[in-house]
This record gives structure tokens, C-alpha cells and sequence, in this order.
């Protein structure tokens, strides 16, 4: 008598399993691997300004499922958006881009909208955030900062560090929206070095969360334990898509921080920082971390699932520590002053503006010499039985830069040759073309080994073969035919 009941039972147990709403883990991986269909295709490169997407906003408006409106403006009278999607009971404000240089979530966020507008098997999803949250986005919250790439606002006042003071239009406007929606959560967008690594490992912190402290004791109270195990979850579902690429952000507070202060006012804040990914400059694949992380965290806001993850766990995600060079030489031979000496050299590729678009080059610089056991790179280049020397400057002048052939200057790093002489340089010169340093015949060029100086060696063997060239801190690996070129500078 007690089998059927039995399997009624356990079909009933299954099919309430069935009507289960999906994890987050779930939904994030939906999201991932769904994202070339939401993603905004205007916005491929990470140095976007205002104008670019004004337009994207304004197209908005067409649409009944959001409410846009300009919330106010910048020091340079740029508009602020501020757009509204659903019609739940618990309010969630996300904002991006406090710092003009910190794009990545900006362009997460125009592919939410895109998600948000659709129609397609992920629909059991959006009527359930649409139904159960008011979403509040302000994408771009520092126009100002964007145009010119810089963290700052026009006045030169870091917008994360104005949230007493409230000297800038753009701070008081975030307090404003802050106070007169009284979100129950708030998502905190940023960008931060690529530098950091998840721990003490090789592993870039590609994502690192906070639930910001709120005053100097770290206390946790029920406002900041729900940012906190939304954050658990997050990390859970992220482990799956970048396994060992997530940090927890130091939790030491900052009195003049907005994500601590809205903490202290009420509003349980998550901070994203979006770092590095090998291969990943313009930070198109964090940029899908983004988009599905944030889902998810939408997803366990939508039903309080947040509540089901261990407070404890928030802290064992690892702290994001920073590691990371872009390129590290290690055990390379040098000799200077009568020591022969064996050293690591890492180098940092900084990244400044193009003459001309919106791309960027980089300048490299040497940023540790010595023993750098304990950090990693990006790329690194075990240097055992190869000898670093300066890089050479080749003293017969080239004409313009049009005479240096490709297969000339592959000739030219093949003799340990890093920089040329020019008669006549260009005014503007895009340094994306350079396949190697040029100077003029006037200038006196030295490439040895120094701090915070230039990156420009060849690495040889011992009986003086050379193995390595490197270029402005980019490796030329001699001993293929035809190496990659990566652009030089004008030193």
C-alpha cells in the first residue's frame, strides 16, 4: 500500500525541484554564453565618450519598458542619465563610470538594456527581475572624465572621494538619487589595475568584489551582511566561467567613499572592479564577466536567494594583492660596475592616448629589477644562460620613417638594433607603425639598464648569439623566421 504513495511522493518532490527558479550559477552561465546576442555593438572600444552613447539613450526612450530622463549635468554641462526599468518592490541603483578612465561596466551595462528589450528562452528571467526589482541605471556618472580618459572631473576632484564634501555637480547628483530612492541595493562600477592578481598566485584578479565597510571597525550589520552574501553568490557563479581570476577588494574604510558612505546610509552596496585578462586590452571579455555577474546578483536580489549563502564564505574569497607586470624576464645575466649579476627585470606597459582615434600605445618602462620571485607577468621569459644588454642605436640616419621597411628593421633586431636615427620626423607620428624606436640625428639615446627607464635590451647566449630582442618592453623572439612587430616609440 505504501509504493504508490511512495511515488507520488517522489514525483512531486521532482517536479517542485523542476519549478525551481535557476541558480545563480545557472543564470550566469546562460548569460555568458548568450552574450553575443545582448551585446551593444557601437561600443567595441573602451575609450568611448558621452556622445557615443547619447544616442543610445535617446533610442531608449522608444521604448515603454524604460523611463529616461536627464537627472542632471556636469561640470562641463554634459547630461547625466538617469533610466528606469521595472516595477518591483525592491530597488536596486547600479552606477558606472564615477571615474571617466573606468568604462568596463558602462558597456555591461548598455548590453543589460539590450537583454532587458528582448524576447527569447531567457523570458522566465527577465519577468521575474522586471516584476520583482526597479531597476535605476546611471551609466556614465563623470562624462567629463570619459572624454579626456582620466579618473578625475573637471574641477580635478575624484568623484569617489567627494561623497562628504559634495563639491561636485556629478557627487551631489549620486547623493540625491541615492536619498530620494532609497534603494535596497546598489552596485558600486568600477574598473582597477590590471596589475592585481587573485591572491598570491599567477592569476589575474579579473573581477574583485567588496561589500565596503562602513565605518573603521569593518562591522557587519544586516545592510552590509546582504551585500555580503550576494557577493558569495556572485563569486560562486563566476569560479565556473573564470576559475581563480576572483579577489575580494580591500575592505579598509574610507571615510570620503561613496560606497561606504551609502553602506553607512542604508543601502547595501556591491563594488565590481574589473581588472585584467591575459589577451583582453579593450576588456571586451571582462566586459562579459560583467554582464553576467551582475545578472546573477539581480537574479538572487530578485528572491532573496542572496540569503541562502554562508556569511563566512565572503572571506575566503582571496584578497586581489598587486603581483602582476606585464613582463617579467627572469634569470637573466647583467654586469655593470666590475659585478656580474643575476637579476629579474619586470616591465610595466603603460597605456597613453594615440594621436589620432580612439586607440591608445604604450610606453613601457622597467618597474623592478632584482629578485621577483614572489611576482608574476603576463608574460614572462625564462632568460637562464642568456646575458641582458642595452639595445643598440643603428648610426646610419634613415632619411624619413617611409625607408624603414618591415624587412629592413627585422634585419636591424636581428643585430641587436632597437632604435634608428631619422633626419626628418613627422610632427604627428602614430607610434602603432613603429616597428622599432626612432630618435633624431640630434638626440643622445642611451638603453642601459635603470630604473623607471626605458625597456629596450637584447638578451644572448654565451657565445653571443642573440635569442631576445625587446622593443619599448615587447618581446621579439629572434629565433622564428619572421617575428611579430609590435610598434616602437619616438624617444
Amino acid at each position: 500500500m505504501r509504493k504508490p504513495f511512495t511515488l507520488i511522493l517522489l514525483l512531486m518532490s521532482f517536479l517542485h525541484v523542476q519549478a525551481q527558479s535557476p541558480s545563480a550559477m545557472q543564470v550566469a552561465q546562460q548569460a555568458f554564453d548568450q552574450h553575443a546576442t545582448y551585446i551593444e555593438p557601437s561600443l567595441q572600444h573602451r575609450r568611448f565618450k558621452h556622445q557615443d552613447i547619447v544616442p543610445l539613450l535617446e533610442q531608449l526612450r522608444q521604448n515603454p519598458l524604460f523611463e529616461v530622463q536627464v537627472a542632471g549635468q556636469s561640470v562641463e554641462q554634459r547630461d547625466i542619465y538617469l533610466v528606469k526599468a521595472g516595477s518591483g518592490k525592491t530597488k536596486v541603483m547600479l552606477w558606472s563610470q564615477m571615474h571617466g578612465d573606468e568604462p568596463t561596466a558602462t558597456m555591461a551595462m548598455f548590453d543589460l538594456f539590450n537583454f532587458l528589450q528582448q524576447s527569447d528562452a531567457l523570458n522566465p528571467l527577465r519577468q521575474q527581475l522586471l516584476e520583482n526589482i526597479t531597476l535605476y541605471f546611471v551609466p556614465m556618472l563623470n562624462p567629463d572624465g570619459a572624454e579626456q580618459y582620466r579618473r578625475h572631473n573637471a574641477l580635478e576632484i575624484d568623484l569617489n572621494r567627494d561623497a562628504l564634501r559634495l563639491q561636485s555637480p556629478e557627487a551631489r547628483l549620486l547623493k540625491t538619487l541615492r536619498d530620494s530612492l532609497n534603494p535596497e541595493f546598489g552596485f558600486n562600477l568600477h574598473d582597477q589595475s590590471r596589475y592585481y592578481t587573485a591572491g598570491s598566485g599567477p592569476k589575474p584578479a579579473t573581477i574583485s568584489f567588496l561589500a565596503p565597510a562602513f565605518d573603521h571597525a569593518q562591522t557587519v550589520n544586516h545592510v552590509r551582511e546582504r551585500a555580503m552574501r550576494t557577493i558569495v553568490g556572485m563569486n560562486e557563479a563566476l569560479q565556473q566561467l573564470v576559475p581563480g581570476h576572483v579577489a575580494k577588494y580591500s575592505d579598509e574604510f574610507e571615510p570620503r567613499a561613496f560606497g561606504d558612505n551609502i553602506q553607512k546610509w542604508g543601502t547595501s552596496v556591491i563594488l565590481i572592479e574589473s581588472g585584467g585578462y591575459p589577451n583582453d586590452p579593450e576588456k571586451q571579455h571582462i566586459r562579459r564577466l560583467n554582464f553576467a555577474s551582475i545578472l546573477s546578483a539581480l537574479h538572487l536580489i530578485s528572491e532573496n536567494g542572496y540569503s541562502a549563502y554562508a556569511l563566512e564564505d565572503y572571506y575566503k574569497i582571496p584578497q586581489n594583492e598587486r603581483n602582476l607586470y606585464d613582463l617579467v624576464l627572469r634569470n637573466v645575466r647583467f654586469h655593470r660596475n666590475g659585478h656580474d649579476v643575476l637579476l629579474d627585470v619586470g616591465v610595466f606597459r603603460d597605456e597613453e592616448d594615440a594621436p589620432v582615434g580612439k586607440g591608445f600605445y604604450h610606453r613601457s618602462s622597467v618597474a623592478q629589477v632584482g629578485d621577483m620571485s614572489i611576482f608574476h607577468g603576463y608574460e614572462e621569459i625564462d632568460a637562464s644562460g642568456l646575458r641582458l644588454e642595452p639595445g643598440k642605436v643603428y648610426d646610419k640616419p634613415f632619411k624619413s620613417i617611409a625607408d624603414l621597411k618591415p624587412r629592413r628593421a627585422k634585419s636591424l633586431l636581428a643585430k641587436g638594433y632597437t632604435t634608428v636615427q631619422v633626419e626628418q620626423l613627422p610632427e604627428s607620428i602614430n607610434p602603432l607603425e613603429l616597428p622599432l624606436n626612432v630618435v633624431s640625428t640630434s638626440r643622445q639615446v642611451n638603453h642601459d639598464l635603470n630604473l623607471n627607464g626605458d625597456a629596450n635590451f637584447i638578451l644572448s647566449d654565451e657565445k653571443g648569439k642573440l635569442r631576445y630582442a625587446i622593443v619599448n618592453g615587447f618581446v621579439y623572439d629572434l629565433s622564428v623566421d619572421k617575428p611579430e612587430l609590435f610598434h616602437g616609440l619616438v624617444l
